[in-house]
């Protein structure tokens, strides 16, 4: 099989979808490997640690999709790439089409085979592609909310680790999932007052668990958020529904609610946001403020660490990758119910029902596509 990746386009991204141990790989088990020109040069990869193993490097990327037989990337495809996609092609990236109703009705006008690597997802429920990102995006949003508190960046002026003789900041995370435990991990660490608000009980008790006690948890309810808002000087938005739309737990009336120069990060932005008055903003201009309070809503925040998020995620997507190219996608999913859940789009039809759902759409089975 021809793998093509290309470099990604979007506004600050700098990560790429496969790393050269990769390529090695792939090119060794027979495959031939294209790589754009320039690709892997935000994650410090130069394009010799590429060609040194056997991938080819190309120049154009019109030439390159339309050599390859699977395209794999990190982000979604943008608009000047649509007219790129060749019919039947195979894409394997991070898609969030449950907010995204244009690229999907040019998915399956093109009838692409559409993978997600957000919705791979195995036998527990657990989400193995889009775990390692969560972690970075979980971490990295204390991070940027300690910054964005500073005073000069139009926060509270809040230190949230306090010092002796004033109180540390209060951080609520909205969610308990793999990007909310990591945001806790973060903030407890820097020493904040730490609520975790989740809907499963089972994981409140991990969470309980984990932390020993340093970590408050509540039962999701309106007015649990509503409260715990109020009296924040960060909330971090970390809710998820594996391929659907993220739910909004935080209301426009509750941003109202919080002090002037609070902060919310909305991680679940890539997928719709979690935060009423959330819109996608961009590494090279990631606030705004409403009512007051300012959101930060990057929607690729790994990308700020290229190199970090891009070994972490290749580390977990590759061996997808090897099978689909080795095996070609449909043996492939039906020999691992995990990827068979990753596909989105296929021959024309939606595949996965919380996208369907998400965007009104029909719905066909994966057993009835590969069957």
């Amino acid at each position: 099989m021809i793998i093509g990746v290309p470099r990604e386009i979007k506004q600050d991204e700098h990560r790429v979808s496969l790393v050269p141990a990769g390529a090695y790989s792939l090119v060794k088990a027979g495959h031939q490997v294209l790589i754009e020109q320039g690709a892997g040069w935000g994650s410090g990869i130069p394009d010799v640690e590429y060609k040194n193993v056997g991938a080819q490097i190309v120049a154009d990327c019109d030439e390159l999709f339309a050599q390859a037989d699977m395209i794999i990337k990190v982000k979604e495809p943008l608009a000047p790439e649509y007219r790129l996609l060749r019919d039947g092609q195979i894409l394997f990236t991070f898609l969030h089409l449950a907010a995204l109703p244009e690229l999907t009705q040019v998915l399956l006008a093109r009838r692409i085979i559409a993978l997600a690597y957000e919705t791979v997802q195995l036998s527990d429920h657990s989400l193995p592609l889009l775990a390692p990102m969560s972690e970075v995006a979980g971490r990295m949003s204390v991070q940027e909310g300690a910054k964005y508190l500073e005073r000069h960046e139009g926060g509270r002026g809040v230190l949230l680790a306090g010092v002796p003789g004033v109180p540390p900041g209060q951080v609520t995370i909205v969610g308990g999932g793999t990007v909310g435990t990591n945001a806790a991990k973060m903030a407890v660490g820097l020493g904040a007052t730490v609520t975790v608000i989740d809907v499963n009980p089972s994981r409140m008790r991990y969470v309980d668990d984990l932390f020993q006690g340093r970590v408050r948890t509540l039962m999701s309810t309106e007015y649990a958020i509503a409260e715990m808002t109020a009296r924040s000087d960060l909330v971090i938005g970390a809710a998820l529904v594996p391929g659907g739309r993220a739910p909004r737990l935080v209301t426009q009336e509750m941003i109202a609610g919080m002090s002037t120069g609070a902060v919310v990060v909305d991680v679940a932005i890539d997928q719709g946001g979690c935060v009423e008055t959330s819109h996608p903003t961009s590494h090279s201009k990631p606030t705004f403020i409403v009512d007051g309070v300012v959101h930060y809503c990057v929607a690729n925040m790994p990308g700020a660490v290229a190199r970090t998020s891009t070994f972490a995620l290749t580390n977990v997507t590759f061996p997808y990758v090897m099978a689909i190219a080795t095996k070609g996608w449909r043996q492939a999913v039906r020999d691992d119910h995990s990827l068979a859940r990753g596909l989105n789009v296929c021959d024309g039809e939606v595949t996965h029902p919380a996208v369907a759902e998400a965007l009104g759409l029909p719905h066909v089975p994966v057993e009835h596509i590969v069957s």
